[in-house]
């Protein structure tokens, strides 16, 4: 099958990956890290989210974080926002913001336990939210959680997922992300999936951008990518170091690791613009602040060497 020649990775470590770490991350190391991706050529970073504080207290520092950090020009920043007080919050700051974010689940049983609302309640919120980051000229993003099942509910119809895709892009969304959130997708499934929803979806007429967003929960995490290279998609979100998972429920670990997504693609022949020495250098940095062993392979194993 033909594979894109270039793919874009956007790094969610700061954010999807620090929120679910049990260790508190000092403000200073958060820059410090975030700084640090900024330069290994990434080109789209989230490196934060305006939540309440007493739900996710290591994002508490949100602010400040983003005041601090000094993220090179060619790098759009961007923040996870679930709700008007938190578009409300990060606009405060709109000079170092480029990109938002916004979420919700394809599962009723997980957007309740996630955010506590019904998916119609989290839809008509979002259409507010992503209509005014429009106004305010931000690039918007929705994440579509639990898109390929659910671990309270089982099997999620791909039609649903499409009818919320259609839903987010029509309210303002130029870029659709579709969350394997406990990593129960297999490939095959991906490459229907996908396959399926670009016909869809990314017709010259819409041009909206589909992200693929993989756990590696049970190990399937990179088997995923490639079956969506197969289907055309050239976008993925990912974090340095494997960290992070879904709070709800446990068990559901690590994103897929940065580090490890790079190696492959590169050893493809598929190219990233990503300096992976310096990518492995930040996840060496982060392991040394938590204390323990990560679970990228790459940070263990370290990057080919042909000779």
């Amino acid at each position: 099958m033909s594979l894109p020649a270039t793919v874009s990775v956007r790094e969610v470590g700061p954010r999807d990956g620090f929120q679910n770490e049990p260790e508190v991350i000092p403000t200073a190391q958060k820059v410090e890290l975030i700084d640090a991706l900024a330069r290994t050529g990434v080109k789209r970073l989230e490196v934060t989210s305006f939540v309440r504080p007493d739900v996710i207290g290591q994002l508490a520092d949100a602010a400040e974080v983003l005041e601090r950090i000094d993220v090179p020009g060619d790098v759009a920043v961007g923040v996870l926002v679930p709700n008007k007080r938190g578009l409300d919050a990060a606009l405060e700051h709109r000079t170092k913001i480029d990109e938002i974010n916004v979420f919700l689940s394809a599962s009723e049983t997980h957007n309740q336990k996630n955010v506590n609302r019904s998916i119609k309640e989290s839809l008509a919120g979002l259409v507010v939210v992503l209509g005014r980051a429009r106004e305010e000229g931000l690039r918007c993003e929705a994440v579509i959680s639990t898109a390929f099942g659910c671990p309270y509910e089982g099997r999620v119809s791909p039609k649903s997922v499409l009818h919320l895709a259609q839903s987010l892009h029509f309210a303002g969304a130029q870029e659709i992300g579709f969350g394997d959130t406990t990593g129960m997708a297999n490939p095959r499934q991906v490459r229907e999936f996908f396959t399926a929803m670009r016909q869809h979806l990314k017709s010259p007429a819409n041009g909206v951008q589909l992200t693929a967003h993989f756990h590696n929960t049970r190990g399937q995490g990179l088997a995923n990518v490639l079956a969506a290279l197969e289907a055309g998609v050239d976008s993925f979100e990912s974090s340095f170091g494997e960290l992070g998972g879904c709070p709800v429920p446990p068990g559901a670990t690590g994103n897929i690791a940065t580090e490890d997504l790079v190696s492959m693609l590169e050893e493809m022949g598929i190219e990233t613009g990503i300096d992976l020495d310096a990518l492995l250098a930040c996840a060496r940095r982060i392991q040394e602040i938590l204390g323990r062993k990560l679970g990228s392979h790459t940070l263990v194993a370290g990057p080919v060497e042909w000779g």
